[in-house]
């Protein structure tokens, strides 16, 4: 039973990655509708630019510089190599250029930091087991938890108590209506592009903390966040969080069973989910016919 505990735990520490990777993933595809394949090169930017700053700020403080830069760096993307493929139409330029941009993240971050794993060094304090009985809960690892859920309820008041949220919800159902409403649909998206590269830099600073930090890191975590997102619904906020919370736990739990099918679950659950209701759990139907 402890084992089961155990794995189980362990898959909602994932499943909270997943869910904030694919948070940002369907805010992007949203507002955007960009297929962000380079997700998983920000998460990269934002562990190891925290991994770098932490000598200098500590933990804390490495904690948000690290989302924040990933974010910075996601506007100057979103700017310069994003942007001018809004005009057109197939989503598949900006699914290659995206890709292309993934590998060149990873390469650069053999190149800066070296092939190596590094270790993320967390507070001494946060190590140590919070019971004697569940000896895998540790303070950290409840940090984390508690961090994805302060995220998720910011993002849910900022989407629905600012100027700026109401206009990308806006945006989401009708983005030429905004506009003629003299809205800046490019800064708007910009914007939006920089939230959603946040949400994977946090993941990836929270990642590095359990996970360490290698820089193939975002491949491994990019797809199960693509499946968190098909899974809760395409264009359902609510559903990737669900979704990515839903197959970290069965992942894990399927780990105590057959572990050499813990990966396998995830796309099991997926083909399920696509068999059983096409739109995803909380998908809207036709949302983007």
């Amino acid at each position: 039973m402890q084992l089961l505990l155990f794995n189980a735990f362990n898959g909602l520490i994932q499943g909270a990655f997943y869910a904030l990777m694919a948070l940002g993933l369907a805010l992007i595809l949203s507002l955007n509708s960009v297929i962000n394949m380079a997700h998983g090169g920000f998460l990269v930017i934002g562990a190891y630019l925290a991994y770098t700053l932490a000598p200098y700020l500590g933990f804390w403080g490495a904690l948000v510089a690290g989302p924040l830069c990933a974010a910075a760096i996601g506007l100057v993307v979103e700017r310069v190599l994003i942007r001018p493929l809004y005009k057109r139409p197939d989503p598949l330029y900006t699914l290659l250029l995206t890709f292309g941009l993934a590998l060149v993240i990873e390469d650069m971050t053999r190149r800066i930091w070296g092939p190596q794993g590094l270790p993320f060094q967390v507070p001494e304090a946060l190590n140590s087991p919070v019971s004697s009985v569940f000896f895998f809960i540790t303070g950290y690892r409840l940090l984390v938890v508690t961090i994805a859920i302060v995220a998720v309820l910011g993002l849910y008041l900022v989407l629905r108590h600012t100027r700026l949220g109401i206009r990308i919800r806006a945006g989401t159902l009708d983005l030429e209506t905004v506009s003629t409403l003299g809205v800046n649909i490019y800064r708007l998206r910009a914007l939006n592009f920089a939230i959603g590269c946040f949400l994977a830099g946090l993941a990836g600073v929270l990642a590095a903390g359990v996970l360490g930090l290698t820089p193939p890191m975002g491949s491994s975590l990019i797809m199960p966040s693509f499946v968190a997102v098909i899974v809760g619904g395409v264009g359902s906020l609510v559903g990737s969080i669900l979704g990515g919370l839903l197959i970290g736990v069965a992942a894990g739990i399927t780990t105590t069973f057959f572990p050499a099918a813990s990966e396998a679950v995830i796309y099991l659950i997926m083909l399920i989910v696509l068999v059983v209701r096409p739109r995803g759990l909380l998908g809207q139907e036709g949302l983007f016919e």
